[in-house]
């Protein structure tokens, strides 16, 4: 690693400004969307009193879950001290930071009202998961700053291995609390279960690695760096792993709520009886998310480089996929107050909610990807976060 050059992007050429503004424009539709929204209310969107999570929290939670996921790399290469992965934490530890701020955004955007969250950040209610979650965050924010402190300067560098444990362990605790969001509610019949916290965890190891993967050979080939196949090679085994887990969690999961008989028609809804949800379910989560990238990384297709970030790609949108399912499905279905009993009141008790979003909340929820590539494009022109070199003989060298 002593060997090892690291340099920020060269120069300010055309490409580099062009895919800058070009993300940016993007961050100002999302912006636009806000503002739209802000000053009409949530009425102009799809949502409503029995929707209240709608799309832009789907794009939000996703956004949170892969930053902790993104954050793998640099986890591997301090806490299980792996050589390969030393050279690639730099970059791991700014997209989480990226990821995470685009995902906040946008759910303090869609709050209606995103000046009272100055409430939410001062009034605290250490019974619900949502406060807990506001100090997960921050300190996310904090340690995973530290720890590319750490890797950036010299004079620090002692102290990465500890910097880099303190900020897994913390990960996996705020992995575990955006789980926990849903696993602790029971008002929602397909909430209110432990398996959601694992599950997740397991989900942004998926998510982050896929999205990190498109980064970084994007950044290699934007800027005509050499990217041997030793790190592809490690790096997309590593992911088909993380897609197997990802579904065996979710087979768990349903096999778990088709056991219990109060679960079965919840269950029914989502696997057979839900529209676009079980479409989405069964054709984006499953064949997209998981069977199709697998089939692409664990055969002969997985040695070339366009295939793995195909199969990235599908991954990143069968994770979407699966947000959407697991946020706006769990809405969508009554909770079933009275079991075996008939429930009808003028408050939409025993009803499967409609919802459709709106292109508001569409561009309002793609901002907030806009905003974490745009951070990450910035933070890797400025700062020092990628090798000069990562061809096989250098890789080589490092594990030797």
């Amino acid at each position: 690693m002593a060997s090892m050059t690291f340099r920020e992007v060269e120069g300010s050429s055309l490409k580099y400004w062009m895919l800058f503004g070009g993300t940016g424009l993007f961050v100002l539709f999302g912006f636009l969307s806000y503002l739209y929204m802000h000053h009409h209310g949530h009425v102009v969107t799809g949502m409503d009193n029995q929707i209240v999570w709608g799309l832009p929290h789907v794009f939000a939670v996703f956004l949170i879950v892969a930053a902790s996921g993104a954050l793998n790399v640099a986890s591997i290469a301090s806490v299980f001290n792996k050589p390969m992965y030393k050279p690639l934490a730099p970059l791991s530890a700014i997209l989480a930071l990226a990821l995470l701020l685009g995902g906040l955004l946008v759910l303090v955007l869609d709050l209606g009202r995103s000046d009272r969250l100055i409430v939410a950040m001062t009034h605290f209610n250490f019974m619900s998961m949502f406060t807990w979650n506001v100090f997960l965050y921050t300190g996310f924010f904090v340690l995973v700053g530290i720890y590319l402190w750490t890797m950036l300067d010299r004079n620090v560098k002692a102290y990465s291995k500890a910097a880099g444990t303190a900020a897994f362990i913390w990960r996996l605790t705020l992995t575990t609390g955006t789980g926990s969001l849903f696993g602790f509610l029971i008002a929602r019949q397909l909430y209110g279960t432990a398996m959601l916290a694992p599950m997740f965890i397991i989900m942004s190891f998926a998510y982050g690695l896929a999205i990190y993967l498109m980064v970084l050979v994007a950044a290699y080939a934007w800027t005509g760096r050499p990217l041997g196949d030793a790190v592809m090679m490690r790096l997309k085994t590593l992911l088909a792993v993380f897609v197997a887990a990802v579904l065996y969690f979710v087979v768990v999961y349903h096999l778990t709520n088709l056991y219990f008989a109060k679960m079965g028609s919840a269950e029914t809804f989502i696997l057979r009886d839900g529209g676009i949800l079980t479409t989405l379910f069964w054709v984006a989560q499953i064949a997209i998310g998981c069977v199709i990238p697998l089939v692409i990384l664990l055969t002969g297709l997985g040695r070339q480089r366009s295939w793995i970030m195909i199969a990235s790609a599908l991954v990143i949108l069968g994770g979407i996929a699966q947000m959407y399912v697991t946020i706006i499905g769990a809405q969508a279905y009554p909770l079933d107050l009275f079991p075996g009993m008939t429930v009808k009141s003028s408050f939409y008790d025993g009803v499967i909610h409609e919802y459709s979003p709106t292109m508001a909340e569409f561009f309002l929820g793609l901002g907030g990807v806009a905003i974490a590539l745009l951070a990450t494009i910035f933070g890797v022109k400025v700062l020092r976060l990628l090798p000069v070199n990562l061809d096989d003989a250098t890789i080589a060298k490092l594990e030797h």
